[in-house]
């Protein structure tokens, strides 16, 4: 029997998610909530998806002549989980509702971490989201960092973490926040919020970041230097990353830069011409002894979507092992299968 899963919220992280669904042979999408008729509402009812909406949303829906199969509360009571993909904070207002109900619900990290009973990352802490009720999937910028530090711990023991993140200044659709002119630093002083994030999934880690928001769409850039318990080698850590899911290496000499990527992901046919896999440039990667430096894009508005996705089977428990999960979820999407 497939678990029933609901969308709230069908904006940049929502309608990928709500796709990605439809994609898992043990997963069936129930519906999505949106809030507006807007064209993306109109996108919904491309793809065949049962709406939902708000109750003061109803005669604006109607209006625009989009039909609506009930609202929030009915959906709710139709799934055993949803994933909440609403705009920052407002999850934090519906997990009253999910409680009355008493729903599942997967959080996004736009939410403060006490929203839920784990910050969840697949690769890191999968076992600890096990039959839960409230997950937060954390940030795309927060994902490609656990999913690196991942990788380069199983080389050997990570000593400490010093990072800059170079993020994107708007998503595609934004058109309010640009064009941004400049380069703009978000703290000026250390640590940006990615490091704090990372603690609150591998507490003990010893690790600073610096945050620079830059005039593009794109993709986010990461600068990640290691200092490791031992010497290690270049060759295993190239060997280590090239074999943890979820991270892809490409040759620089190839692809320089997030343009690039982000058109190949079209010419692929990824749907969104997402990319859901760290990207690291093999040519970056820089080991002297107990150093390990490396720079990787992170496509901010796909990064997240399996996490989302073995999320779900984590607190449903229709996949006990994270193994069995994250297999599952890149064969249905893809991943790491680009030519």
């Amino acid at each position: 029997m497939k678990v029933r899963v609901g969308v709230n919220g069908y904006g940049t992280i929502g309608k990928r998610v709500a796709w990605a669904v439809t994609q898992q042979p043990d997963m069936e999408l129930a519906g999505i909530v949106k809030t507006r008729p807007n064209w993306e509402a109109l996108s919904a009812v491309k793809r065949g998806y049962k709406i939902y909406t708000l109750r003061d949303s109803l005669k604006e829906f109607h209006s625009r002549g989009i039909a609506v199969q009930g609202v929030l509360e009915d959906l709710i009571t139709s799934v055993d989980v949803i994933v909440d993909a609403t705009p920052g904070d407002v999850g934090a207002t519906n997990k009253a509702l999910y409680e009355r109900f008493s729903r599942k619900a997967i959080f996004q990290g736009g939410e403060e971490p006490g929203i839920a009973e784990v910050s969840f990352n697949s690769l890191v802490n999968y076992r600890e989201a096990l039959g839960r009720n409230y997950v937060r999937v954390v940030s795309c910028n927060t994902t490609g960092l656990l999913r690196v530090i991942h990788a380069i711990s199983r080389v050997d023991r990570v000593k400490n973490v010093r990072g800059l993140i170079i993020r994107r200044a708007a998503d595609l659709k934004e058109v309010k926040k640009g064009p941004v002119e400049g380069l703009v630093l978000d703290p000026p002083k250390p640590p940006s919020h990615h490091a704090l994030d990372v603690n609150t999934v591998i507490n003990d880690l010893d690790i600073v970041t610096y945050a620079v928001i830059a005039p593009t769409t794109l993709a986010h850039v990461h600068v990640l230097r290691f200092t490791m318990e031992r010497n290690v080698s270049l060759d295993k850590v190239l060997d280590s990353l090239a074999n943890t899911p979820r991270i892809l290496l490409v040759d620089g000499g190839l692809l320089k830069s997030t343009a690039e990527l982000r058109e190949l992901a079209r010419d692929i046919g990824r749907p969104y011409g997402d990319i859901f896999e760290n990207v690291v440039w093999s040519d970056s990667v820089y080991v002297r002894g107990d150093e390990v430096m490396l720079t990787y894009a992170v496509h901010q508005e796909a990064i997240v979507v399996p996490e989302n996705i073995d999320a779900v089977r984590a607190i449903t428990r229709i996949a006990e092992r994270a193994e069995e999960s994250i297999k599952l979820t890149d064969e249905s999407l893809g991943i790491k299968r680009w030519l």
